[in-house]
């Protein structure tokens, strides 16, 4: 992490060219604070190292003064190349992009098994990574950094995974051990927070700088955005919403532990609990969407199983407004398409559990993203993770 002065300023400057697009130096002294002078020397060495190029203003900008014309920032896509990759249930999906944030391409590939050891993940990942630069004809010397994005939970500070349903092992340094396999720096992070990530730079999120995202897949994740900074606890193990409590002594979570809410939610748990509660739904059809059409046509305990995680997961909402009060809460996943935890009557009961003062309730959306854009997510998180190693750099050179 940046922490000296210049460095700060270093980063500050570029954010201010990334989030502008285009813009000129006065400009980007005014939207940082920082003086001109210091703006002309930092620009100056991001020129040269090129992660930031000069482009000619539009010339509506020009106006009808003599003199040198108008020159804006930019970042230099070219300076670098980085690959985002959700690793799924079943599938890796790996998205390209430019040091710029656009896409290049993107490239999806099922997995060998829902479970794998870390040398097994890494040794797939590293096929799948040149799979996905020969697709579109790029050397993989080219690549700069890879953002990895999973469940579980996951410090990513250091790049260790403590648990992860992807995973056969516990407390493992899994950044270290695929950035070794595939000979580029990885970074790694919990996968709902780089959903939080995407939403910043290409979702709900670009226009407010509180907002909650949680996920819904496999399993429930949750990432968190606040004063624009996405909050991670000081363990690295924060924002696990699928993991908070709702029932003492309750239903087993895959985490090992009883009660959480994931437990009543999740696609397993809801086909766990119709195989307890629906036997008569045959053994090998009690998917969640056999579920769900069941509970829909008026079968009682399918109908019971899915009120019950929709006041589970009611609640769980509540409290995250009770707690955070924030701007905006996002619903996304590639689940979207179960509307049961989406319903009218669920936002209802959130209404009804929020403490209430003379202002609307933060306002609840839903956004389906697909495994793709969850690798945008990573492939965001990379760039800001190289562009700081790139940053460190010059300071290392100008020092």
């Amino acid at each position: 992490m940046i922490q000296d002065q210049r460095g700060l300023s270093r980063k500050a400057i570029l954010d201010a060219i990334r989030s502008a697009g285009r813009i000129a130096r006065i400009d980007v002294a005014q939207a940082t604070g920082i003086s001109q002078a210091t703006v002309t020397t930092v620009t100056a060495e991001m020129l040269r190292d090129g992660l930031i190029e000069e482009i000619a203003a539009p010339a509506s900008d020009r106006g009808t003064k003599r003199g040198r014309p108008r020159v804006d920032l930019a970042i230099r896509g070219q300076a670098h190349l980085v690959a985002g990759v959700k690793v799924a249930h079943d599938t890796l999906s790996i998205a390209l992009m430019d040091f710029a944030g656009e896409l290049i391409g993107e490239y999806e590939t099922p997995l060998s098994a829902s479970v794998l050891s870390s040398a097994d993940m890494a040794g797939e990942l590293r096929t799948a990574l040149q799979a996905a630069l020969d697709k579109y004809a790029m050397p993989y010397s080219r690549l700069s950094g890879v953002g990895i994005g999973l469940a579980g939970f996951i410090d990513a500070s250091r790049g260790f995974v403590h648990w992860s349903p992807s995973l056969t092992e516990r407390n493992i340094p899994l950044q270290d051990i695929i950035s070794e396999k595939i000979e580029v720096p990885v970074f790694i992070d919990n996968d709902a927070n780089l959903v939080a990530v995407a939403e910043q730079y290409f979702g709900r999120g670009t226009e407010h700088t509180d907002f909650i995202v949680v996920t819904i897949e496999s399993g429930v994740g949750m990432g968190i955005v606040l004063n624009g900074q996405l909050y991670r606890g000081d363990r690295g193990c924060g924002a696990e919403f699928g993991h908070t409590k709702v029932q003492l002594d309750g239903a087993l979570c895959r985490c090992g532990q009883r009660g959480c809410l994931e437990a009543y939610v999740a696609d397993y748990a809801i086909e766990r609990e119709a195989a307890i509660s629906a036997p008569h739904i045959e053994e090998n059809d009690r998917r969640v969407a056999t579920v769900l059409q069941a509970a829909k046509d008026g079968d009682e305990a399918a109908l019971k199983i899915v009120n019950r995680a929709g006041r589970m997961f009611a609640m769980g909402l509540a409290n995250l407004v009770n707690v955070f009060d924030p701007q905006l809460i996002i619903l996304a996943g590639e689940r979207m398409q179960f509307d049961h935890l989406f319903e009218e009557s669920v936002f209802e009961d959130v209404r009804r559990q929020v403490v209430h003062v003379d202002l609307p309730p933060p306002e609840i959306v839903t956004h389906k993203w697909g495994d793709l854009m969850w690798a945008k997510g990573a492939a965001a998180y990379a760039i800001d993770q190289v562009a700081e190693r790139s940053l460190r750099e010059i300071g290392e050179n100008a020092g």
